[in-house]
């Protein structure tokens, strides 16, 4: 509900002063904004959600009584306030002014304004209309998304606001380009996509998805010949995103980090199996596994003697 009531008063005095306000607010003498007849209100007055707006009505010596209503309630008469909304108050009443304040302003709030005046015994009216803007506020978003590279993934997003805000959604490739895209549904693949809003004033971040995920992929692992005594290495390469996570097995068995005469160096993107003194019991059949939080995968390899 917006700006409006009347204060209980005794009947006698409500229909006293409502006789009066007959006269200063006739049906069907509207005075629009701007015109060249007496009085004029301010033009249309835009405010946020949540700001005070100020309606100002010039006025000049020739008036005996002022009001301002809204819609069909009166707010103001003169200084005596007709309002219940303590949001409400009076401004200035002279001689060249007549203004009134709606603090805290709500979207019910919105609509026209009247200020009218008394005037060598001819009632004349001004309007002027309340714009409340809204800020833009997200209420639906998809949320982070892993997908694989070439995969096509959908994000949808819906916002609120007064007026309607402009969704925008920008994409930045993996090497940095960025590239904007108009609408709330975007349809592509690998990158980092962010959402701006763009409203009644400025823009806003709301929202960034993670980079695309990749499940490893091991690129390199070729058996190795090592003579009995001698250093031999065993290198299994994998690109994945995140980086993946390394294990080595010989046959069936886990081998530990430290484990004696053996050493396990994990990279970002490999891991290198060394052995400082190859003997027999180190010939055989070695897998490195590579795995990260979108699978795992694997590649065998043989340490053989020369």
């Amino acid at each position: 509900m917006g700006v409006g009531g009347c204060l209980a008063l005794p009947w006698r005095c409500l229909v006293v002063l409502c006789l009066r306000l007959l006269f200063l607010v006739p049906a069907g003498v509207p005075v629009r904004s701007g015109d060249a007849t007496f009085p004029k209100a301010m033009d249309n007055v835009t405010v946020r959600q949540g700001e005070s707006a100020t309606l100002r009505c010039s006025v000049d010596n020739r008036v005996t009584r002022v009001a301002w209503l809204n819609r069909s309630s009166i707010l103001y008469a003169g200084n005596d306030k007709w309002c219940l909304d303590p949001r409400v108050v009076l401004l200035a009443n002279t001689k060249t002014q007549y203004s009134i304040q709606i603090q805290d302003v709500d979207v019910y709030d919105e609509g026209p304004y009247t200020c009218s005046v008394q005037t060598d015994n001819h009632p004349k009216t001004s309007r002027v209309h309340l714009i409340v803007q809204v800020s833009p506020k997200i209420t639906e978003i998809s949320s982070d998304i892993s997908i694989n590279e070439g995969g096509n993934v959908s994000l949808t997003c819906i916002a609120t606001g007064r007026p309607d805000p402009t969704i925008t959604w920008r994409h930045i490739s993996p090497k940095g380009k960025s590239q904007t895209l108009p609408g709330i549904f975007w349809e592509g693949h690998s990158g980092i996509c962010e959402l701006s809003l763009a409203g009644s004033r400025g823009t806003s971040l709301a929202w960034r998805s993670h980079p695309v995920w990749d499940p490893p992929y091991i690129s390199d692992a070729k058996s190795t010949g090592v003579p009995v005594g001698q250093k031999g290495i065993l290198l299994c390469e994998a690109s994945a995103v995140p980086s993946a996570d390394f294990q080595w097995y010989k046959d069936d068995k886990r081998l530990a980090e430290g484990q004696k005469g053996l050493k396990v160096e994990n990279k970002a993107f490999f891991s290198r199996l060394t052995f400082f003194n190859v003997s027999e019991q180190d010939y055989g059949n070695y897998t490195c596994v590579a795995s990260n939080q979108l699978g795992n995968t694997n590649a065998s390899m043989i340490l053989y003697g020369e």
